[in-house]
């Protein structure tokens, strides 16, 4: 997700990190070896918060003075700040986007991110639930990605230049009495085999909690009011005019 968010930027080259014990246990100086000698960088763009380097050993003053001394060029982006829907005004920061994500909060969390999160991943099979009571979904396998809380949400995605409101559901199938965490969404007016396929959803809003309902009739019920609410407020017009709310 990130890498095509960067390519589309312009970043043509992209080196990742992964977070083995070698690297979580590299310490500031061995940080900014790499990057001076292996790497050869000339320019570095950092926020003031910035550590780097095992126990946060490194941190901008840090590189101030390294990247001064070794004549890389060094530009630091001033800390973002914005208001939530309670008029909370916070830090824009990837730590308090993962907290509001854990709490469910996909309108504040797009709110900090300019956009809303996205969820990624190839349609698998699952269950298939769903289809047995008119609401097939599509199952994804998320790697590599932050889940956000378990609920229900109102979602969007885009299919060959057509855009779909979508009900999305992450966690289990309490009813069924299903215990694996699972992440489906119904395409509402999609019809078509989505199977092995890559499928991003957008988390436009908030829904409602997993509930374990008394049994399938009440369930069914319940969906189609999900359903009509995620019509309404997958609608850019509609979510516009309840961001003001």
């Amino acid at each position: 997700m990130k890498q095509n968010l960067l390519s589309a930027q312009g970043v043509s080259e992209l080196i990742i990190l992964p977070p083995t014990p070698d690297v979580l246990n590299t310490t500031a100086e061995g940080f900014w070896t790499i990057l001076r000698d292996t790497i050869r960088i000339t320019q570095l763009v950092e926020g003031e918060s910035f550590t780097f380097g095992k126990g946060r050993s490194g941190n901008i003053t840090t590189l101030r003075q390294w990247s001064k001394r070794d004549q890389i060029g060094l530009t630091i982006v001033d800390a973002e700040e914005a208001a939530l829907l309670d008029l909370t005004v916070v830090p824009v920061n990837s730590t308090l986007i993962r907290w509001l994500l854990g709490h469910g909060r996909a309108r504040d969390a797009a709110i900090l991110l300019g956009r809303p999160y996205r969820l990624r991943g190839e349609v698998v099979k699952g269950f298939q639930r769903g289809r047995t009571i008119g609401v097939p979904t599509a199952n994804l396998k998320c790697d590599n990605q932050m889940i956000p809380l378990d609920g229900v949400y109102v979602g969007r995605t885009t299919i060959d230049g057509q855009t779909y409101p979508v009900a999305l559901s992450i966690g289990t199938l309490p009813t069924f009495g299903e215990h694996q965490r699972q992440v489906e969404g119904h395409l509402i007016g999609f019809t078509g085999d989505l199977y092995g396929q890559p499928l991003e959803i957008e988390l436009v809003d908030w829904l409602r909690d997993q509930v374990k309902f008394a049994g399938v009739d009440a369930l069914k019920q319940q969906l189609a009011r999900d359903i009509a609410e995620t019509i309404y407020r997958a609608d850019e017009k509609a979510e516009r005019q309840i961001a003001r709310i």
